[in-house]
């Protein structure tokens, strides 16, 4: 009992994937008897890691030494580091931060309950359950239906952090929606490495669809969002899918990376100049409802000035709508860790600030064309010292995309369904009026 007094704080840093996995220890530590708070009313503080790329690791870092310095103070007690920065450097961590009590690598993410009895000498029984906390906002959930990935990116240190690919199977997944539903989810994000290949290895072909058409007819979920779909598999069958299915959201996010052949050949990616440009021209043709969002990377090594420059031509003429940029970051252990041609950081960094200036243009001309739409949108959250309701559409993802503003004058409440007309755009917001203020969806 005296344990079970511990309270305990979390900080989560890295991708949606990561999350999910830091929910489901919060889940056992819940069911446990445990309790939460912020870290300056708990004993005990829980670190989610990424490590996937130096800037990452470096926010990793300087979050552990906070926590040092808070527990040399006396104001916490035990500090445990869990996700990917103990999965990739355990021995050199437990070397040189002996502050922390506990690195976790992620195979023993289920042992957590008796990881803290051990830190405080108490012997406990516990049995680990399958199911995940959603951290706030709870009517969105991270679906996670694989770990790991074999696509071996020449830049990508996540087959060596995760390993190889492995999907959970359609009941499996399908049992954790309902129970994220039954929590207050109503959108649930689909993620994965890559989405697109789920099934390939428990069934011997992608069984994307197979587990959407399970997914729909989930009682009470509004919306289903696909997260992280490579572009050598997204068929137009699954377009198709997308386009007929109402609860599925009609967005796409499809990491391109760049549209150069060679450096997508030394990228290590599946996908060529022609069969992109192809894909592209055909959502936006024949689907031209599904929005797409992408990720590129500019100074990936050996990338000249004309390379870089036709990529900025390829942004010019797709107008995505939704874009996100990345300076290459050079890992140990990849493939491109060891190319020639590697580029100065000032090159890297300046070639950035004119794809994001580029991008910004474009995105500003998409938006102000949607100015006077009808659309349906859900209300994340208030956020009080700014006066405003956050607010999404279905062709919006949280924490990436652009937001819809909402007047604090509106009579509306967070996780509910609203229609709205779009009045304006400015910065990274749309504004809207709600249609009609009595009636949720």
């Amino acid at each position: 009992m005296d344990l079970k007094q511990k309270k305990i704080a979390f900080i989560s840093l890295g991708c949606d994937k990561n999350k999910v996995d830091l929910e489901e220890i919060m889940h056992n530590l819940s069911k446990f008897g445990f309790s939460f708070a912020n870290s300056g009313k708990a004993q005990i503080v829980i670190i989610n890691t990424c490590a996937f790329i130096l800037s990452a690791r470096k926010e990793a870092i300087d979050n552990i030494l906070e926590m040092a310095q808070l527990k040399a103070n006396g104001q916490i007690e035990k500090i445990i580091v869990t996700g990917c920065l103990p999965q990739r450097y355990l021995e050199e961590l437990e070397k040189f931060l002996p502050e922390v009590d506990k690195f976790v690598q992620i195979k023993d993410n289920k042992n957590i309950v008796q990881i803290i009895a051990d830190l405080y000498d108490v012997e406990v029984k516990y049995n680990y359950e399958s199911n995940q906390f959603i951290i706030p906002p709870a009517h969105y959930a991270f679906l996670k239906i694989a770990d790991g990935c074999n696509n071996a990116c020449a830049y990508c240190t996540i087959p060596r952090i995760r390993g190889r690919y492995i999907s959970k199977t359609i009941p499996e997944v399908v049992s954790r929606a309902k129970q994220l539903v039954s929590k207050g989810a109503r959108e649930l994000i689909v993620v994965a490495q890559d989405v697109t290949r789920y099934g390939m290895d428990q069934y011997g072909e992608v069984k994307l669809i197979e587990l959407l058409e399970e997914l729909v007819k989930i009682k009470d979920l509004k919306w289903i969002r696909l997260h992280y779909c490579y572009p050598e598999l997204v068929s137009d069958q699954l377009l198709a899918y997308i386009n007929s299915q109402p609860k599925i959201c009609k967005y796409l996010d499809i990491p391109l990376q760049h549209i150069d052949d060679k450096i997508l050949k030394d990228m290590n990616r599946r996908c060529g100049e022609e069969e992109t440009r192809q894909l592209i021209k055909n959502i936006k043709t024949n689907y031209p409802q599904i929005l797409i969002r992408s990720t590129f990377i500019v100074g990936f090594p050996g990338e000249s000035r004309k390379q870089f420059k036709k990529l900025v031509e390829f942004l010019e003429e797709a107008k995505l709508d939704n874009v996100g940029f990345f300076a290459y970051s050079r890992e140990e252990g990849t493939k491109a860790f060891y190319m020639k041609g590697q580029i100065p950081e000032f090159i890297k960094r300046k070639r950035l600030k004119k794809i994001q200036e580029v991008q910004s243009k474009i995105a500003l001309g998409n938006n102000l064309s949607k100015i006077g739409r009808t659309e349906e949108i859900v209300v994340d959250r208030f956020i009080p010292e700014e006066g405003y309701f956050e607010c999404r559409t279905a062709q919006m993802s949280p924490d990436v995309d652009f937001c819809v503003k909402l007047d604090s004058s509106e009579k509306v409440e967070a996780g509910k369904f609203y229609k709205v007309v779009l009045t304006g755009f400015e910065d990274y917001f749309f504004t809207a009026k709600v249609l009609d203020e009595d009636k949720t969806l």
